[in-house]
Order: structure tokens, then C-alpha cells, then sequence
């Protein structure tokens, strides 16, 4: 038997369920009910049964129990407990229904992982569907194919915000509560002829904080604007926790915001727009986190609302701490707080940088700590309006090139050369790494006969590529086609930089790959597939200057199909139970989620059909583990990599064209999907923390049974 849960949802007066089972017996010999606290059956349940094409076009589902679906809707009291019961003949399952767990979350996990479903849905019937489409797409494309066909209707989400904003008894509930550590919180805002609705709800917006210990410190540059004057005035007169001081003359952002700085008596600093809303836990969401550790920065999620405040839009679901993400362009932006004695210590806002001050100040920032916090909740709310770079981002083209400024001063004040360019799209920078001392790269092909894509392989390189110091280390492996070895011999003759050695056992990527190593002279080892293409002549150049940072271990890059869709642009660990690609089947030209696609930022993973790496770290960390014969061989490499510390970087403008295990063929028979299965299974065993608690670098908001980048 296996289920998935699609939605739960509650209203007012009703629990809203969709989903869908099978059984071995038939879905006719199923029964679906919900039970009460006794065990006994809810009264006023509403249950229909409904055909679910979507899983037989997806192959899960034979089509004579194509009726697997079902929905259920019935009325329940707050304080009391549900179940859901799933039975057939042999199995129950029994799911808790709680109307608070489901409001706050908006969902059921189910208790078996999409993974284990996807392996119970597999038999004879339906394998060669998936089998056809292995062939297609590989196995990663199988697993994203059918996560998309499963769950492509994502959740609107104005209607997620409604769901999963916090009530008004949690509300109330936090008021009450009483932390270890209740640091005064100062909120800065600079104001400049602010129009008064939008002052007003802002300064309300912090009244209604559910922690108490803060203080609102306004500096108005408006230069005489009485109605904003009037109004500072009589909010100072109601609550002594606002303070605010009239400015002379309009002094800048910067210099308005240094001068409500001044005003700043907490331990902590919080940057505030004068137009936008915080959300009514947001203080008590960050005071929250520092009890786990008095962090140096925290920073949350955020959304857009309209003028008149009435809509949610276009939410910023963030990834943990990512640097290079924020060399890229400033993802972190709201709500941003950081410890009061940094923020002076580092001479706060710079005027100069007048449009990305706040950038510019926050990698100063960044500099001075040693610790970050990011909240996964949606905390505050940046108003779209005419004047707002929100709502037009050409209106402030300005603050771009001091965007730019902020990035290349972070890189000379750390020692990195490089220079940074605009991409094209507003607020988003290239870094372009120099590469000292053009350092020798090991090109490390592992080859089964294929000549064709392997010479493809080779003479895009030494014919495209602007970086010259490198060598090919093409590893033989038990190719049996004569022409092979010819071609072999004729390559060494023409190229001194070509060395082919010899594997004499079977396959094994990851031995395979070890292997390749010893016989590398390089500092740098670039893992690449026999059946890849450089596209961008400067591809290597764009992986080896960002690995050779210190801080960096693994760069990946874009990898595309040959209808220029998207192959690779980073991996996510836990999709299926292990980890899968995301942005992948996307064009080359679209932004992917946050513009991830077209930009460089970190990820757990990147797939080492094109991967470069220090010879020295690879070394360290042992190599490939050759219990992944081969899969998760790349995944668990860039995990033991970020257990030493450093970062694994996603690269999207080094691009290679990826025709995909033309080499080697697909996991496309049963004992084939076997042997994945059981590397799956190794994998899950040596990294249950990051499967438990969540890739870093992929928001929790989204749920990792459904296709990325969506709510569920």
C-alpha cells in the first residue's frame, strides 16, 4: 500500500483533504474514512473518489486503478483530534489530524517518503514507461519528471501566506512568553517625506510586535515636511520606545541612517524602510533564534505587498548563509539584523554608496562575524508603489553601479582579485576571478569506445578554451571497439598534453575516477563525462578562478541538453530521498527560481559530469568513495567537502552542452534500478542529518516531495 497526501487544508468551519493510494489488492478494496478521538467514525464526512491521469501518464499507476484519488472534507472542533485511516486487507494507516499542527503548517506529511512510494509503484507493468523514459532523460529526469507530473498544480501563494501566518491566539500566545536572553532591539528607519498612510502603518507595524523590548529611531531628513513632523511627533508621545530627530537638512539615505544610528541603545540593530511592514512576530521570530546562540546577523525571508497593503506577492524564499549568492547580488536585503557593536564598529553607511548602501554595509558587516542566522519565515514586507525600486527597478539604475562598487571593494579588502561585471539584469553581478599563476588543470575523461563524443569532447576544448594550461588524463575502460584504441593512440600522438591509462576491472565510477587522479599533475582537477561540450570559451577560466579562492572546495557549471534546455544548475540533497537537480528542463535563457539559474551561488551539490576541484582537498578527503559504484559518488564527495568548511559553488556562465551516460548507458533495466536503489540506500545511511534536517541551501518552505521551488 502507499499514499500521498497532496493538500490538507482547514477553513473556518471545515479540514479539506486531497490525495491519493493504491494497493496491491486494488484500489476498489481500499477503504477511506476519518475517525474521532474514540476511534469511532466522524460524523458529516463528505468522501468522493476521483481518476488520477496525472499518475498513470506518470507511470505510478496501472490504469485499471487509475480511480486512486480521493478527497474528503468534514467539520471539526479545534481542541479535538482526527485521523485519517487508510485500509486495505492487510495494512492501516492511520494519519493525525490536528486542526492547530494544520493551520500553522498547511500540510500532512506523509509518513513515507516520495522516494519509497516511487519504488512500491514500480513493478512489471508499468517499468517499461519508466524505462522509456530513463532512456530520454536518465534517471535524475525520471525522478523530476514524475515529481512534476505528481504535484504540478503548486500553491498560489497569497493563499500560503493566509495559511501559514501566524493566528491571532499565537499571537497572543507570544506576548506572553518570556525568553533567557531579551536583547533590546533597535530599529532604525530613515524617513524622507514619507506619505503619512504609509508612515503611519509602519510605525504600526512595530507597535504590534508581539516581543516587547524594542525601540523604533527615526531620523527625518524631509526638511521641514509638517505633516511628517506632526505625526513623528504625537507617535513619540504615545510610546516612549520611539524616538526620532529632525534633521537639518536631507542628509542622503546614508547619512539619515547613520544619524537614526545614533539613536540606537540595543544590542542589536534592525534596518527598517520607511514604507514597508514588519510582520507582527518578526522581533519575536529573531529574539526566538538568539537562544540558540547570540549570532553576529540574522536575516528572514520576505515578500512584496501592494501599495494599499492588501495583496502578497512575489515572496523571496532565501537559502542559508550563501556567499557567492550574495557576491551576485544582495539576496539577504530584508529584515536584516545585526549586533549594535559591529554595525559601529565598522562606521556604518557609507554615502558614496548611496542605492546599495545597504549592500555595501552589510559585507562590511559580514566581514566583522563570525556567526549568521537565517529565519525561514516570511517577516517582513517590502511595498510595491511608483517610487519604489520594488515595483520599477530601471528607476534606480544608479544604485546598481554602487552595487558594483560594493562587491569589488569586499574583494580587495579580503585580497581576492577579481573584477565584477552587470549581467543584464538589474542587481545581478558576474565576478570574474583572476587565475594567478595559471595554476596546471587536470582534465580528468573517464572512456568507454563512444569516440565520436570523446573526440566531440576533447577538440571543443583545445579548440574553444582561452585557458591553455591543462592535460588531459583519459582513462580507458574495457572499451572493445579496435577503433577506440586507434583513436586512442592517434590523439597522444597529436596532443603532448593527452595521456591515456588503462582500468583493467569494471566499472566503478568512483575507483575509476581515483585512479584517473593518480596519474594528474595538476593543482586542479576537473572531473568531466566523454559525452560534454564546451559552449563558453572562458568556461574553464570561470571554474578554476572561483575554486581558487580559499574559501571554495567544488565548482560546478551550467550543464544544457542539446535543445539548450537545462540539464545542471546546482543540486539539492533530498529530493527522492537522496538529491536532484533543480531549475533542470528550464531554457537557457530563464531565470530559474531568484535568478539562481543565471547566476553564481552555493549548493550542497553539483554534478561531477563537470566539476572542478583542488587536488590537494580531493586528496584530503579521501577521493571518491567507492562504495558509489555509481551514483551519489558526486553528491557524497561535495558533503564531505563542505564538512571541511568549504563552499561548493554553482558557476552558471561556465556552460557546457551534456548529451548525458551516452558512454556508459542508463540505469534503464530492473537490476540496474536495483543496484541505485541500494547506493540510494547508502547514502541515506551515511548522511541522515542532512536528509533530516534539510538542505542548507534550500529553503524549508518548500517541500521536498513536491517539484522544486514550489509551496505545497
Amino acid at each position: 500500500m502507499a499514499y500521498n497526501l497532496d493538500y490538507v487544508r482547514i477553513t473556518d468551519v471545515k479540514i479539506l483533504i486531497g490525495g491519493w493510494t493504491i494497493s496491491d489488492w486494488g484500489v476498489d478494496q481500499l477503504k477511506i474514512s476519518i475517525l474521532n478521538e474514540k476511534m469511532e467514525a466522524a460524523e458529516d464526512v463528505k468522501l468522493a473518489r476521483n481518476d488520477r491521469k496525472d499518475l498513470v501518464e506518470a507511470g505510478l499507476v496501472e490504469e485499471e486503478n487509475s480511480k486512486c484519488g480521493f478527497t474528503i472534507e468534514f467539520p471539526y472542533e479545534e481542541e479535538k483530534i482526527y485521523y485519517l485511516s487508510i485500509a486495505d486487507k492487510k495494512k492501516r494507516k492511520r494519519i493525525e489530524l490536528k486542526p492547530e499542527v494544520i493551520r500553522r503548517n498547511n500540510k500532512v506529511e506523509a509518513r513515507r517518503g516520495f522516494a519509497k512510494q516511487l519504488v512500491k509503484c514500480i513493478n512489471k507493468k508499468n517499468i517499461e514507461k519508466g524505462i522509456k523514459h530513463i532512456r530520454e532523460h536518465g534517471v535524475k529526469g525520471l525522478k523530476e519528471y514524475i515529481v512534476s507530473r505528481v504535484n504540478a498544480s503548486a500553491m498560489p501563494y497569497g493563499e500560503w501566506f493566509e495559511l501559514n501566518k501566524p493566528t491571532k491566539k499565537e499571537l497572543e500566545k507570544q506576548k506572553k512568553d518570556k525568553f533567557e536572553f531579551e536583547p533590546k532591539i533597535s530599529i532604525i528607519v530613515p524617513t524622507y517625506k514619507t506619505p503619512i498612510n504609509f508612515l503611519r502603518e509602519m510605525i504600526d507595524s512595530v507597535i504590534d510586535q508581539t516581543y516587547s523590548n524594542w525601540e523604533l529611531c527615526i531620523a527625518d531628513g524631509s526638511e521641514g515636511d509638517s505633516a511628517v513632523e506632526a505625526e513623528l511627533e504625537k507617535y513619540a508621545k504615545q510610546d516612549d520606545r520611539i524616538k526620532y530627530t529632525l534633521l537639518e537638512k536631507n542628509e542622503g539615505i546614508s547619512g539619515n541612517t547613520n544619524a537614526a544610528l545614533k539613536l540606537a541603545t540595543g544590542e542589536y540593530v534592525g534596518l527598517f524602510d520607511h514604507d514597508d511592514i514588519l510582520a507582527p512576530n518578526a522581533l519575536y521570530e529573531v529574539v526566538k533564534a538568539l537562544q540558540e546562540k547570540e549570532y553576529d546577523i540574522l536575516y528572514t525571508d520576505e515578500d512584496k505587498i501592494t501599495g494599499d497593503g492588501k495583496e502578497h506577492n512575489d515572496p523571496n524564499f532565501k537559502p542559508d548563509f550563501s556567499m557567492d549568492l550574495f557576491c551576485s547580488h544582495n539576496y539577504i536585503t530584508h529584515f536584516f539584523v545585526v549586533k549594535t557593536n559591529i554595525i559601529k564598529k565598522i562606521g556604518g553607511f557609507r554615502p558614496e554608496y548611496d542605492g546599495s548602501q545597504d549592500y555595501d554595509l552589510m559585507f562590511r558587516c559580514i566581514e566583522s562575524a563570525d556567526s549568521i542566522k537565517h529565519i525561514p519565515m516570511i517577516l517582513y514586507h517590502w511595498r510595491i508603489h511608483m517610487n519604489s525600486v520594488a515595483g520599477d527597478p530601471a528607476s534606480k539604475m544608479y544604485a546598481y553601479d554602487a552595487g558594483k562598487r560594493a562587491i569589488e571593494d569586499h574583494f580587495k579588502r579580503i585580497g581576492v582579485k577579481a573584477k565584477v561585471e552587470h549581467t543584464g539584469l538589474w542587481g545581478m553581478y558576474h565576478v570574474i576571478y583572476e587565475t594567478p599563476g595559471n595554476p596546471l588543470v587536470s582534465i580528468i575523461i573517464p572512456n568507454k569506445d563512444h569516440t565520436d563524443d570523446l573526440d566531440k569532447c576533447v577538440k571543443s576544448i583545445i579548440n574553444k578554451s582561452k585557458y591553455k594550461n591543462i592535460e588531459f588524463i583519459i582513462i580507458e575502460n574495457n572499451s572493445t571497439e579496435d577503433k577506440t584504441f586507434a583513436y586512442y593512440e592517434k590523439l597522444q600522438k597529436e596532443y603532448e598534453n593527452v595521456k591515456v591509462v588503462k582500468w583493467e576491472e569494471g566499472f566503478n565510477y568512483s575507483a575509476i575516477n581515483n585512479y584517473g587522479v593518480s596519474f594528474a599533475k595538476g593543482e586542479y582537477l576537473l572531473f568531466l563525462n566523454n559525452d560534454t561540450e564546451m559552449i563558453t570559451p572562458t568556461a574553464i577560466n570561470e571554474l578554476l578562478g572561483c575554486c581558487m579562492r580559499e574559501d571554495v572546495g567544488v565548482v560546478g557549471a551550467k550543464l544544457l541538453y542539446s535543445d539548450d534546455t537545462v540539464q545542471h544548475a546546482g543540486v539539492v540533497v533530498g529530493f527522492g530521498g537522496y538529491a536532484g537537480h533543480v531549475n533542470m528542463g528550464i531554457r537557457r535563457d530563464d531565470y530559474g527560481y531568484m535568478v539562481r539559474a543565471q547566476i553564481s551561488c552555493n549548493y550542497s551539490a553539483v554534478t561531477a559530469a563537470c566539476m572542478i576541484t583542488k587536488k590537494e582537498l580531493f586528496e584530503q578527503v579521501g577521493g571518491f568513495d567507492e562504495q558509489f559504484v555509481v551514483a551519489c559518488n558526486d553528491v557524497d564527495y561535495c558533503l564531505k567537502v563542505r564538512e571541511t568548511g568549504k563552499w561548493v559553488v554553482f558557476n552558471a556562465f561556465s556552460e557546457w552542452y551534456h548529451y548525458e551516460s551516452k558512454s556508459r548507458g542508463y540505469e534503464d533495466t530492473p537490476e540496474k534500478l536495483k543496484r541505485f536503489e541500494g547506493e540510494v540506500a547508502k547514502f541515506q545511511k551515511k548522511w541522515p542529518e542532512i536528509l533530516e534536517k534539510g538542505d542548507p541551501f534550500y529553503n524549508p518552505n518548500f517541500p521536498i516531495d513536491k517539484a522544486p521551488f514550489t509551496l505545497g
